[in-house]
């Protein structure tokens, strides 16, 4: 009665919190998805979850059955892996770089699970490639990197993991902290605090301030975020960060977060590994929980499919 793609889709509903994304995660159209669930309600016998609720909110059958995939489909998925691991008998080191900074958050869950599910693989960070990992991966020094930064190439994959929001941080103190959204010329006269990387890579110079033609009044590199944070809780700077970085900090009134430009700025996030090696089970398991766990553990991103 109940199949393995019907697990999914709960749990993909309750990962995403409504049908459209839970669509685009699955790859599929929301009117087919939408048949499917009823499909599924045909067989259950009863609704499974409000409609008309954002959040989705489930029913008592919903609550089972997403109870059921949370149980099934790991196991599934890690059945899978040891089989594959089993077939190809991969093992070895995946030496990854990271050049988002504030990705913690989120990798090292995925990296737990990744551990569990390819046990074979060892998994090493190289600190050597700080900021600027790209020429490792290109040297051979590394496996995979994770990257806001894409290019045309034939030699290189780049796995897109999801998309989120960039915001203006600031004091609560702030006077750009009362603003509905941010403007190229509110940052004129500021102290802009950002990574060690050149502007051209950072996305508010990108998106923003390059093409009004400004500058902000003063650049502070700082290869903490961390530190980022506190200087500008002390109104040493304002800063440009993902919103999910910053949520904790902002809920316990530290720091006030501010749209970028009225629409708000979007960013990507990209696994990048060599072309040759995208199609390696363990590659491709690697990329599939650092989805999930992402969507899962941070709040306001969206899956990437591209």
């Amino acid at each position: 009665m109940i199949e393995i793609k019907h697990l999914k889709t709960i749990r993909a509903l309750a990962q995403t919190g409504s049908l459209a994304k839970s669509a685009q995660w699955l790859h599929t159209t929301a009117s087919a998805l939408s048949h499917q669930l009823k499909e599924l309600e045909s067989r259950v016998g009863n609704p499974i979850y409000l409609r008309k609720t954002s959040p989705i909110k489930f029913t008592i059958e919903g609550e089972l059955l997403l109870k059921l995939a949370d149980d099934v489909l790991p196991k599934i998925l890690d059945t899978q892996a040891r089989i594959q691991d089993i077939q190809h008998q991969d093992k070895g080191t995946l030496r990854l770089a990271i050049e988002c900074h504030s990705c913690f958050q989120w990798l090292m869950p995925a990296i737990s699970q990744f551990h569990n599910a390819w046990p074979m693989i060892e998994l090493a960070f190289d600190s050597e490639y700080t900021f600027d990992a790209m020429p490792g991966l290109t040297q051979g020094d590394l496996d995979l990197v994770i990257t806001a930064d894409t290019f045309e190439s034939k030699n290189f994959h780049f796995e897109p993991l999801f998309s989120f929001e960039m915001v203006l941080v600031t004091s609560p103190s702030h006077p750009l902290a009362q603003k509905k959204f941010i403007t190229a010329e509110d940052l004129t006269d500021q102290t802009l605090l950002t990574y060690p990387v050149s502007p051209s890579r950072l996305d508010i110079f990108k998106y923003l301030l390059l093409p009004a033609n400004c500058q902000p009044a003063k650049i502070k590199t700082v290869d903490q975020t961390l530190m980022i944070l506190q200087m500008v809780t002390a109104d040493l700077g304002v800063a440009a960060l993902p919103s999910w970085a910053v949520n904790e900090y902002e809920q316990q009134g530290l720091v006030k977060t501010i749209a970028l430009t009225q629409s708000g700025m979007q960013s990507k996030l990209y696994a990048a590994i060599k072309s040759r090696e995208k199609n390696k089970a363990y590659i491709r398991s690697f990329f599939e929980i650092s989805k999930t766990v992402s969507l899962n553990n941070l709040k306001q991103v969206t899956p990437l499919n591209e």
